[in-house]
């Protein structure tokens, strides 16, 4: 049977998309692989249709607990049964009866965290993995827009199971990224399958407008393109005053985010599937692994954290191939709140100091750091993402002294921040720059910029009467000029300076 026989068989598929064909190839040849794929281009199937005709399970690694959900529920949905997830979401006697049984599945998915444990890795070893899959891969690189410190035990993980053939996936990877990937994953020899991040059918604009007009704006363009559509937001809080506001106007729409439970989520994730409201005010976890096609337009409220993260949520649109906006809403200052989450995201000094100071009062040993991890983290008010950091670090208390390790936490963190806000600065000159949005996307990417597309970005030319509904009100401006209001804005600025 060739491939393309198979991806019939299995998925029914007349062909393949960009970039699978080859990648497919290179696992089922017994060789490494690191496939970047753009958001949208199917992905999953380049561990899953290797899996169908690979004798052993497939292991795969993905950091979403959501997405890893996602894909478990799409791959039942196909009438697979051997498919099981290890993750948190787990009760004990579920993860005892899953582990039981784990010989019984072709598709274990499990979260970075789960790995770690002494009983899942001997598990593991018990088996004859033919593929370990690493999903969001660029999360092993410190210098990866999404770093996960769980993902640094990965090479490791890879030698104790016989070092199978491993399959590295992400949407957006620098090369510099790529070679820290192979690196710490501890490949000798792999092939790349590198295609562009570009999407052309995604049209670019970049709206430079002040902080009390945006809620206006999105309403405008809610209401006058066509969907279904996506705004994303850095606060849960102004997701739901959005939701809201944009409800009161008659228009349909729902919030999701993190603080929702996990109920409500996929109530909200089906219901816009099937086309009950038609805009999502999201955070940036919607989206992940969610098979919607038909997707219009992403207006992003708030500035996305990096470059990368931002190509993978306007990458929620056009997956149908059709043409599709993603509308960046700017005023300046906006920043700040990023700088904000940035430094939310990483252990406080202070709080550092706390913890190592409460393991010293209680004297506690590395055992009973394990075990009191949730007093601890409370105790010192870490977040999940800040405890998460930390309890990485805390696994060397066995071998290093309690106040190198702090040391250790407080460079990392220090480090961290450094690189998060040079993202942040690249984010924010992509928006500024005087230029084609396109082009700059493909200069970060390493890429050259040899094509044209009609209705590019905000600068070479784009005219919003192509998106929207067939019975727009006029309110909509045809063609936003950013510049005019950009040039108002420093004028205004420089007014306060001089005064």
């Amino acid at each position: 049977m060739n491939l393309e026989q198979a991806l019939n068989r299995y998925f029914q598929f007349p062909s393949f998309k960009p970039g699978q064909k080859e990648t497919i190839q290179s696992i089922l040849a017994g060789r490494h692989a690191i496939a970047m794929l753009p958001t949208g281009t199917g992905k999953s199937l380049c561990y899953q249709l290797p899996g169908y005709m690979l004798d052993g399970p497939v292991l795969i690694v993905s950091p979403l607990l959501s997405l890893m959900q996602d894909q478990v529920e799409q791959l039942k949905g196909r009438g697979e049964k051997r498919v099981v997830a290890l993750n948190s979401f787990l009760t004990p006697i579920e993860k005892r009866n899953a582990l039981s049984s784990l010989q019984n599945y072709k598709f274990i998915f499990i979260s970075p965290e789960m790995l770690g444990t002494r009983l899942v890795i001997n598990k593991l070893k018990s088996l004859r993995i033919s593929l370990i899959a690493i999903d969001e891969a660029h999360c092993i690189s410190q210098w990866g827009y999404d770093f996960r410190p769980d993902y640094l035990k990965l090479g490791e993980v890879r030698q104790v199971l016989g070092n199978p053939a491993t399959l590295a996936l992400t949407a957006t990877a620098t090369e510099e990224v790529r070679k820290d990937i192979a690196r710490l994953l501890k490949l000798d020899s792999w092939d790349e399958h590198v295609l562009s991040v570009d999407r052309p059918e995604i049209s670019m604009s970049v709206e430079i407008l002040g902080q009390q007009e945006k809620l206006q704006r999105a309403f405008e363009l809610v209401s006058n393109l066509q969907g279904p559509g996506i705004i994303y937001f850095s606060s849960r809080k102004m997701a739901e005053h959005v939701a809201a506001f944009l409800r009161d106007k008659g228009e349909q729409a729902m919030a999701y985010h993190g603080g929702l439970d996990q109920e409500s989520r996929i109530l909200i994730q089906q219901q816009f599937l099937n086309g009950q409201f038609n805009v999502v005010c999201a955070t940036s976890a919607f989206g992940m692994g969610i098979n919607k096609g038909d997707i219009r337009y992403v207006i992003h409220y708030h500035l996305s954290l990096q470059l990368e993260s931002y190509l993978q949520e306007i990458g929620r649109a056009g997956r149908d191939g059709n043409k599709s906006l993603a509308v960046l809403l700017y005023a300046p200052g906006d920043e700040q709140l990023s700088y904000q989450l940035a430094e939310a995201e990483l252990p406080e000094s202070a709080q550092v100091g706390r913890l190592f100071a409460l393991i010293r009062e209680k004297c506690f040993e590395p055992d009973d750091v394990e075990e009191n991890a949730e007093f601890l983290s409370a105790s010192c008010g870490f977040s999940e993402t800040q405890w998460r950091i930390v309890a990485n670090f805390l696994k060397s208390l066995r071998q290093e002294p309690a106040e190198r390790l702090k040391e250790q936490i407080e460079r990392f963190a220090e480090k961290r921040l450094l690189i998060k806000k040079s993202q942040i600065e690249n984010m924010v000159r992509y928006i500024l720059h005087d230029g084609c949005k396109r082009e700059y996307i493909h200069y970060h990417f390493g890429e050259k910029h040899c094509f044209e597309v009609t209705n590019c970005c905000s600068f070479c030319g784009l005219d919003f009467v192509n998106f929207r509904k067939h019975l727009a009100s006029p309110e909509l401006p045809i063609q936003y000029d950013w510049k005019k209001e950009l040039a108002s804005m420093l004028l205004a600025q420089a007014g306060d300076f001089n005064e």
